[in-house]
């Protein structure tokens, strides 16, 4: 059997928000490995693994920039919440995104090649500039360039840079205002319900599956018949879709539409179709874990 190790706890606590006791007990059962002990946490509705992002370190913000077919969000960290405020961390950082925009790298290393504007440094020189002159560490974690061919790519920026969203719409009456007005309200959807895919079709089997197997081992526990734990199944697993893919979620704006609907509307509204071909979301600082001394210290001396 696996040693579980303070550091193994930590991880599946941040991951699920369970307790440590029941983290620890779910690694025992599961031979320390953390996806299954998620799995096992859920199945006993110890865990909301599948809606929580994590807590994370990073402060900074996501800038957007591009306008009409383009559409850019770069992620920039510094230190502190102070410095992600300062106007020449600001600057910097605009400045990255329309780099971005006007050039399309195709990679990290690709922009910090590109000429920084208004300079005769390069955009990398120009981050160890301003790393020299803030006092500070800087860095460009990542960025996304969305273009489309005929339509919009409408971006909004949420909570000062806490939050970043870019919205694709294809249609062949890109210049109605109709357009952008409704990616941008599709946009501020995404940064509040977060959606994990675009569609059901674009939901991998094995996650699909995973989830019929954790709602059929509830609805067991529970003394149901297999003929109607099928049928509470299918009803779940539309639930399941509706909550992580964008079309089905229900509109936070008016709660009675779907999203799929919206861009239905849209098109019957401007006479053309539309098609809601992309998102892209950025959180500042996801998949960046932060843990205190002292919650690092709780842990070892538990797993002692």
């Amino acid at each position: 059997m696996a040693k579980i190790t303070a550091s193994m706890v930590a991880e599946l606590r941040s991951k699920t928000g369970a307790g440590m006791m029941d983290c620890k007990k779910a690694l025992g059962e599961t031979d320390g490995n953390v996806e299954d002990a998620i799995d096992f946490l859920r199945k006993k509705g110890l865990s909301a693994a599948a809606k929580k992002s994590g807590r994370v370190a990073a402060e900074g913000a996501i800038v957007a920039a591009g306008e009409g077919p383009v559409g850019v969000l770069v992620e920039v960290n510094a230190e502190t919440d102070f410095v992600a405020k300062n106007d020449a961390f600001c600057n910097f950082s605009s400045a990255v995104a329309d780099v971005v925009a006007e050039s399309a790298p195709a990679d990290l290393d690709a922009l910090k090649a590109l000429p920084f504007p208004g300079t005769e440094r390069n955009v990398g020189d120009e981050l160890t500039h301003q790393i020299a002159t803030i006092g500070e560490n800087i860095n460009i974690r990542r960025f996304v360039r969305s273009e489309v061919t005929s339509g919009v790519v409408e971006s909004y920026i949420h909570a000062g840079g806490k939050i970043g969203v870019l919205v694709e719409l294809q249609t062949e009456k890109a210049d109605d205002p109709a357009v952008a007005a409704a990616a941008r309200q599709i946009a501020m959807h995404v940064a509040a319900a977060n959606p994990q895919y675009l569609c059901r079709d674009n939901v991998p089997e094995d996650v699909v599956e995973k989830e019929k197997d954790i709602m059929r081992v509830k609805a067991k526990e529970s003394g149901k018949p297999d003929n109607i734990i099928d049928k509470i199944i299918i009803g779940q697993i539309n639930k399941f879709f509706g909550e992580i893919c964008l079309l089905e979620q229900a509109f936070v704006i008016d709660p009675d539409q779907k999203i799929n609907k919206v861009v239905e509307a849209l098109a019957k509204q401007i006479g053309a179709d539309v098609t809601l071909v992309n998102y892209e979301r950025y959180q500042l600082g996801e998949g960046i874990e932060k843990r205190s001394d002292d919650f690092a210290a709780e842990v070892a001396a538990l797993t002692k």
